[in-house]
């Protein structure tokens, strides 16, 4: 309380505040603005359907097909893809990222230009998606002018998250991709906990004493396992591996050899969101690719049931040798595959050996019993990969929670508990103390001199 007080009464503190909320209620306000022309078919989504994940980066915005339905999804992609490239792929970003603040600057334009381009195709890709899942209608007969008209209106949404994005992450609180996810996450709990009331009290029970009672502990049961996977992620996403580092160098009048010892930390998931992230991009971009072509195809059994092998909370059909039938969750298991492999590679591109152990030379710092160079370098990776894996097996078993609750009927999937959710919420608000923290002690300081 006495810390809430004191940032209160910091006006710095206080205007970023402010803007921040004023931001966040700008982008909430947008993302009720449905498109013009365009009708909902359906009054909520699939919450483990391909465009879920689309629907969750951009704050909840997709569900109403507003203004804002893209979000920042465009510009996350391009800066993945714009930061893999500067990882020695493309050798004139590599440059760049080397060249300091302007190199960035160059960066950040190529960023955008790509996020145009990203914007556009993806636009494309969610009106024909969402019009072929019957999730939406036009006032107007599909054609080239019209679907360039709600291209250009999702585009310009888009761009303006973007700037609204980067003004937060200027003169608010806290990273604002992050900031502007967080919020739509956070708008939908209430509705989410509303549809848990009405499911279990009215919708699947009925007035006798006894089934409310049922239904009374069933809500009980779902509200204690969200405060549950809270807690449970708030562990993992604080919990850190420490390597200890020794610096030499010299002190004293006689120039005496000293160690100063700290600490490499190295997060379970240092990987954070990431994998997640990619892994649902993979998996939703075949039904994507499938409703350039097939107009329809959800009328198709055939694609339907390929399309499954994709989808991670669908069965798909398999036949058997007596000409029976059985169902494999193929789409649940390639989803956890490349969830481990993207965790292990992001882990290791964002923390690399490598270059630690050439810091640690150039530095004069080393890691106790373990020689500098190669032997520092295979010692981390040994280290980093073995945190890694947990770290993915945590991950994995987050966001698998609401996956598996549909496929074995516990829960509809419009109630399924988001794992995916619920990690950038924690994450979000841990990073977002920790800049609050960070912003009292240097203004506590800055009065104290």
């Amino acid at each position: 309380m006495k810390k809430l007080v004191a940032m209160l009464k910091n006006k710095d503190i206080r205007d970023r505040i402010l803007f921040t909320l004023m931001m966040m209620f700008v982008f909430r306000l947008g993302t009720s603005i449905t498109v013009p022309g365009v009708t909902i078919s359906k009054d909520a989504m699939d919450t483990t359907s391909v465009l879920s994940m689309m629907n969750l980066l951009g704050g909840g915005a997709l569900q109403n097909f507003s203004v804002f339905a893209l979000g920042v999804s465009p510009y996350i992609t391009s800066s993945i893809i714009i930061e893999l490239l500067s990882k020695d792929v493309l050798p004139a970003l590599t440059e760049l990222s080397k060249e300091g603040q302007s190199g960035r600057k160059k960066i950040e334009m190529a960023t955008r230009y790509l996020t145009l381009v990203l914007g556009a195709v993806q636009a494309y890709g969610v009106i024909v998606t969402m019009h072929n899942s019957e999730y939406i209608s036009f006032s107007e007969t599909l054609n080239f002018w019209v679907y360039a008209k709600l291209v250009l209106y999702l585009m310009a949404g888009s761009m303006l998250v973007m700037w609204m994005a980067d003004q937060i992450t200027e003169k608010g609180i806290g990273n604002g991709v992050s900031m502007i996810i967080f919020a739509g996450i956070v708008a939908s709990l209430p509705s989410q906990i509303y549809t848990a009331i009405y499911y279990f009290f009215t919708s699947e029970l009925v007035t006798e004493e006894s089934r409310i009672i049922q239904g009374a502990v069933k809500l009980a049961l779902y509200l204690v396992t969200m405060v549950a996977i809270v807690i449970f992620v708030t562990y993992v996403e604080k919990s850190i591996r420490k390597i200890p580092v020794l610096h030499s160098g010299t002190g004293g009048a006689l120039n005496a050899k000293v160690n100063n010892t700290s600490f490499l930390p190295i997060k379970i998931n240092s990987a954070g969101v990431i994998p997640v992230i990619f892994a649902s991009s993979i998996m939703m971009a075949p039904a994507v690719i499938v409703s350039f072509v097939v107009e329809n195809y959800s009328n198709n059994d055939t694609i339907t049931n390929i399309l499954n092998i994709f989808t991670p909370s669908a069965l798909t059909k398999m036949p058997w040798f007596d000409g029976s039938t059985w169902y494999m969750p193929w789409g649940l298991i390639i989803y956890v595959i490349l969830i481990f492999v993207f965790s292990f590679f992001y882990s290791n591109l964002t923390i690399s050996p490598e270059t630690l152990a050439e810091d640690f030379q150039k530095n004069g710092s080393y890691i106790p019993g373990i020689r500098q160079g190669n032997s520092t370098a295979r010692y981390v990776k040994k280290v980093l990969n073995r945190v890694t894996f947990l770290g993915a097996c945590a991950l994995t078993f987050i966001a698998v929670i609401p996956v598996a609750l549909t496929l074995l009927n516990v829960v509809p999937s419009t109630l399924s508990l988001g794992g995916t959710g619920l990690i950038i919420v924690v994450g979000v608000a841990l990073e977002t103390v920790q800049q609050l923290d960070g912003l009292l002690a240097s203004n506590q300081h800055a009065n104290v001199v």
